[in-house]
C-alpha cells in the first residue's frame, strides 16, 4: 500500500512538466489511464513501426514525468510513441512504453538505458515489450465458420482485426486465433468473451493469451504488478430524461450471421419486419462512441435520452477498476445493470466517462441479444 506521502503530488515536478510542454510545444493525450505522446508524432519520416519496436520501461519514480523521460529515450532515436501509465492522484504508475521506428533502435535503447539512474535510488528497467494482441479461443462448435465467427466477434468486442481457425487431433471442437488492434483491446475482450458466449449462445468457450512469436531468452521479462490506485468513488452522474410513451422493440446495432447461430443452436430466422427501431445508418464499424450511439438510437425513436447511474465497485489485481452501472431507457420496464472493468484515468470525471462508454457498449450488445431472443 502506498504511503500517504507518496500520494502527494510534487508541485515542483508538475510545474517543470508544464513548462517543458509549453516551451517545446509537445502535445500529450490522455487515453484510458495513460498519457500518450505521438503515435505518430507531428513530424515523422518513414512507415509506422512493426513488431519488436516497443520497449517496456519500469521502476520509474512516481513523480518523474515526460519532461525527463521523453528527452532521455529520444536521445537513442526518434520516438514514434511514448505512453506513461497514470493513476488518480496525477502521479505515474511506475511504468511506461516507448516505441521506435525499428527493432534495431529499440535494442539500442535496451542496451543503453537498462539500469540507467534516473534519480538517486532509482535505476530504470528497460526490456522488450511483449505487445500481446493475440487470443486463443477454444471449445468452439465444430460447425464454426471463419467469416461468421469474425462478424460475431466484431459485434461483441472492439478492435478485432482478423482470425484463423484450428482443428485436428488433440483439439477439442474448433479453436480460433484472434488478432486485435492493440493489447488493450485484446485484454478487454479476454475479460468479456467467455461470459458473452455463455449468455448469447449458451456455450462454454475458453479464452487465453496466444503468443504470436516467442521472444528470445534475453528479451523475456515479467511485468511488475501495477500498484492499485486509492479507491476513489467517482461522482454519480445522471443524464436528463425526457418523458415519453412506451418504446418499440429495440433493433440490432449489428447483425449476427445466421450460420453461426445455427452452429450453436441459436435463432435461425431474422426478427419480423414489425420489430423496427430506427437507428443511425448501419456501418461495419460505427464512428460514434457507444454512449453517443445509444443516445442517437433512443432519440431517433422518440424515447428520450438514456439515464445512467454508475458507481465505483472495486479495484482488481490487474490494475483495472470495476464499476457497477444501471442504465434506464425511458419507457422500458427493466433497467440494464452490469459490471464493467476499465483502466483508471487522471481524474474521477475522466474515469467516469470511460465507465459510461463501457456501460453503453454493454447495453448496446444486450439490446441486440434481447432482439435475437424474440
Amino acid at each position: 500500500m502506498e504511503s500517504k506521502q507518496s500520494q502527494v503530488l510534487n508541485a515542483e515536478r508538475v510545474q517543470a512538466l508544464e513548462t517543458w510542454l509549453r516551451t517545446t510545444g509537445t502535445k500529450l493525450t490522455q487515453v484510458n489511464g495513460q498519457r500518450k505522446y505521438g503515435g505518430p508524432p507531428e513530424v515523422w519520416e518513414g512507415p509506422a513501426p512493426g513488431a519488436r519496436c516497443e520497449v517496456f520501461i519500469s521502476q520509474i519514480p512516481r513523480d518523474t514525468y515526460e519532461d525527463v523521460l521523453i528527452p532521455l529515450f529520444s536521445s537513442v532515436g526518434p520516438l514514434w510513441e511514448f505512453r506513461l501509465m497514470m493513476n488518480f492522484s496525477g502521479q505515474n504508475r511506475g511504468f511506461a512504453y516507448g516505441k521506435y521506428g525499428s527493432p534495431a533502435v529499440a535494442t539500442e535503447a535496451i542496451n543503453l538505458l537498462h539500469g540507467y539512474v534516473v534519480e538517486h535510488g532509482f535505476r530504470l528497467s528497460v526490456r522488450r515489450s511483449t505487445e500481446k494482441r493475440h487470443l486463443c479461443m477454444g471449445n468452439l462448435p465444430a460447425a464454426t465458420q471463419q467469416e461468421e465467427l469474425l462478424q460475431v466477434l466484431r459485434v461483441l468486442a472492439e478492435g478485432v482485426e482478423r482470425l484463423s481457425l484450428k482443428a485436428g487431433p488433440g483439439i477439442e471442437g474448433v479453436s480460433a486465433i484472434v488478432v486485435f488492434s492493440s493489447h488493450h483491446a485484446a485484454s478487454m475482450a479476454k475479460k468479456g468473451l467467455v461470459e458473452a458466449f455463455k449468455k448469447k449462445f449458451a456455450i462454454n468457450i475458453s479464452v487465453k493469451w496466444q503468443s504470436a512469436a516467442k521472444p528470445s531468452p534475453d528479451e523475456q521479462h515479467k511485468l511488475p504488478k501495477s500498484l492499485v490506485p486509492s479507491p476513489v468513488k467517482p461522482p454519480r452522474h445522471i443524464l436528463p430524461a425526457q418523458p415519453s410513451g412506451p418504446p418499440p422493440r429495440l433493433a440490432r446495432p449489428q447483425s449476427t450471421p445466421l450460420g453461426f447461430c445455427r452452429a450453436v443452436g441459436g435463432p435461425t430466422a431474422p426478427p419480423p419486419p414489425s420489430a423496427t427501431f430506427q437507428g443511425p445508418p448501419a456501418s461495419p464499424a460505427p464512428a460514434s462512441p457507444p454512449a453517443m450511439l445509444l443516445r442517437m438510437l433512443c432519440e431517433a425513436n422518440g424515447v428520450g435520452q438514456p439515464l445512467y447511474e454508475i458507481y465505483y465497485s472495486h479495484a482488481g489485481p490487474d490494475g483495472f477498476l470495476y464499476f457497477t452501472y444501471e442504465v434506464c431507457v425511458p419507457g422500458t420496464n427493466t433497467p440494464f445493470r452490469g459490471l464493467v472493468p476499465i483502466l483508471p484515468g487522471p481524474t474521477a470525471s475522466s474515469t467516469w466517462e470511460e465507465a459510461q462508454r463501457a456501460a453503453a457498449q454493454q447495453v448496446l450488445h444486450r439490446m441486440y441479444s434481447n432482439e435475437l431472443a424474440h
